[in-house]
This record gives C-alpha cells, sequence and structure tokens, in this order.
C-alpha cells in the first residue's frame, strides 16, 4: 500500500500486451480441459462397459458432467468477455458464481443417485464378476485418465481466472475420484465384490460434500457479503494516505460482487475546497482503487462534514 501511494499506481501491474498474453493463455487452459473431458470421458465408457464397477461407473458419469460443467463454463466466460453495457451496465461478473453454483449443484446430484445405487446394491447383494483378461486394460485406462487429469490440475491452477480456477477443482476432484474407483475395482476383483459400492459410495459421498462447500462459497458472493477486516484495513490506509487534504474518513464498505468487490468510500474535505479540486481528489482516489486486483468497481462520495446520517438509509 505504501508503494501504491507513493508511485499513484499498483506495483507490478500487468501491461496490455501481458494482459492480453494472459487472455490467451486461460482460453488455451479452457479449451484444452474440454478436449481432455471429451476423451477421456470415451475411454472411462469403454472401461465402464467391460467392467460393470459401480465405482467406476460413478467416475464415468462424473467425467459426463465435466462436460456439462465445460459447457456451463464456457459459456460464462464468453457471456462475460461480450459485455453489454445498455443491458447490463455494471458488467457480468455474477455470471462466474451462477455458473458454477449450476455446475456444482449437477454435480451434488449425481453423487446424490450414486449414493442410493451403491446402497441398494449392497442390501440386494447383486454385483458383476469382471474377466481377469480385461482387468488390465481397465487398470491402463483409469491410470492413464487419472495421470491426465493430474497435469490439467497443475496447469490450470497457475491461473488467478476463477473459471479456470474451477476447472482445476474439477480435475482435482477428478483425480481423486479415478483413484478411489481404480482402487475399488481392483480388490473388488481380486479379493471382495462389496468393495466396489463401498468404492461408489466414497465418490458419491466426496462429491457431495465438496460440492455443496462450493455452493455455499458463490451464494455468499452473489449476496453481497462483506469483505474480511483486512482487506477493509488496507482500504482505509490506502484511503487516508491519498491526499493531505483529507480531514476524515466517514465511511469505507466493500462487500462481494461475484468473483470481486465493489467498494463505497465517504472522504470528507474541506468545505471551502472549490469543486474541480474536489473532484479531481476523488476521482484519482477512485481509479486507484480500482487498480486493486480485488476491486471491480469504487465509488468515492465527497462531503464537507460528518455529522449527519447516513446517505442511504436501510429500508425495513
Amino acid at each position: 500500500m505504501e508503494s501504491m501511494t507513493e508511485s499513484e499506481g499498483f506495483p507490478g501491474s500487468l501491461t496490455e500486451d501481458e494482459m492480453k498474453q494472459l487472455v490467451k493463455s486461460e482460453r488455451f487452459a479452457i479449451h484444452i480441459s474440454n478436449l481432455a473431458n471429451i476423451v477421456l470421458f470415451i475411454a472411462k465408457v469403454y472401461a465402464s462397459v467391460e467392467s460393470r464397477s459401480l465405482a467406476v461407473i460413478a467416475s464415468t458419469l462424473d467425467s459426463f458432467l465435466d462436460l456439462l460443467s465445460g459447457f456451463i463454463l464456457w459459456f460464462t466466460a464468453n457471456s462475460m468477455r461480450n459485455p453489454n453495457h445498455y443491458r447490463y451496465p455494471i458488467g457480468k461478473r455474477r455470471m462466474q458464481p451462477v455458473g458454477i453454483i449450476v455446475f456444482a449443484s449437477v454435480m451434488a446430484t449425481l453423487g446424490l443417485q450414486i449414493l442410493l445405487e451403491s446402497f441398494r446394491d449392497l442390501l440386494s447383494k447383486s454385483h458383476s464378476k469382471t474377466d481377469r483378461g480385461k482387468e488390465k486394460w481397465i487398470i491402463g485406462i483409469m491410470v492413464s485418465v487419472t495421470a491426465v487429469k493430474f497435469a490439467l490440475m497443475v496447469y490450470c491452477r497457475r491461473f488467478k481466472n476463477e473459471i479456470v480456477r474451477a476447472y482445476a477443482q474439477d480435475h482435482f476432484f477428478d483425480v481423486i475420484t479415478n483413484s478411489v474407483g481404480l482402487v475399488a475395482v481392483v480388490l473388488s476383483i481380486r479379493y471382495y465384490w462389496w468393495i466396489d459400492p463401498v468404492g461408489a459410495i466414497i465418490i458419491a459421498l466426496y462429491t457431495i460434500t465438496t460440492w455443496a462447500r462450493t455452493v455455499i462459497e458463490n451464494v455468499r458472493s452473489l449476496i453481497g457479503r462483506t469483505a474480511p477486516p483486512e482487506f477493509i484495513a488496507k482500504l482505509t490506509y490506502l484511503i487516508w494516505n491519498h491526499h493531505e487534504e483529507i480531514k476524515h474518513i466517514d465511511t469505507v464498505r466493500a462487500y462481494t460482487f461475484g468473483s470481486h468487490y465493489f467498494v463505497e468510500v465517504d472522504i470528507v474535505l474541506p468545505q471551502d475546497m472549490l469543486l474541480n479540486q474536489a473532484h479531481n481528489i476523488g476521482e484519482k482516489l477512485q481509479e486507484k482503487l480500482e487498480q486493486l486486483p480485488e476491486v471491480e468497481r469504487a465509488f468515492v462520495h465527497i462531503d464537507f462534514e460528518f455529522s449527519h446520517r447516513p446517505e442511504h438509509k436501510n429500508k425495513v
């Protein structure tokens, strides 16, 4: 914050060319993830047909939802890249959490369905036998899928874009489910049949808990939750050191708007200051606040005293 105050700009901010290169890299990460999901889904369909394992089927249905989620996240990213300032004057930032919530809800629903199916098989003691000769093919497919997903997870985690990071979370989830499915199908073939539905139950429970947590996090970002105290303190420090004519800070408010924050600031300037001087101070403060990577938009209100009632009265 001190270096930002002295240089009148955010230190280490990307140039326009660097931003374009970053956007290209993010698009490549999304496209390669979608392509990998299609190829891996076809491979896992073959493994499911040959093994008839509930754990492998659960993992395959998860891959099918990867394709669905890829479409949802692609549509979200494409909508945000094409803003309409007449219909959506403040942008489409909330498209990110909305798309992630839809995807996460479908994933949790899948987990519940697999959970019910696995309990039914355990209670009925029904199971199918897998040919030992096909075991190597199944293991090879599942190991290959897990390795590819792990590599994609590492690659997508390099980015800060929320949509790309959602892909990274999905790839990590696939690494877990594929590993559990692989262990379950091998143990069920060689030892006890009930290990397979138990593995499917583990995958289902992990699916439900993981994506339920994701839904809660993104719902909070949609309803305008306040920023943490550390971020408010950072904003306050930046505002107070912005200009020597700032006499008081009446209000500092930051709340979620999608994946970023909206910031509202009320500052007090001398009563006899000229309008153009007050305007320039407020405008430069707004630009400085909006340079912070966490801030989507900033609103600066200028006043000459701070003893009045708040500007916005809460509606009951």
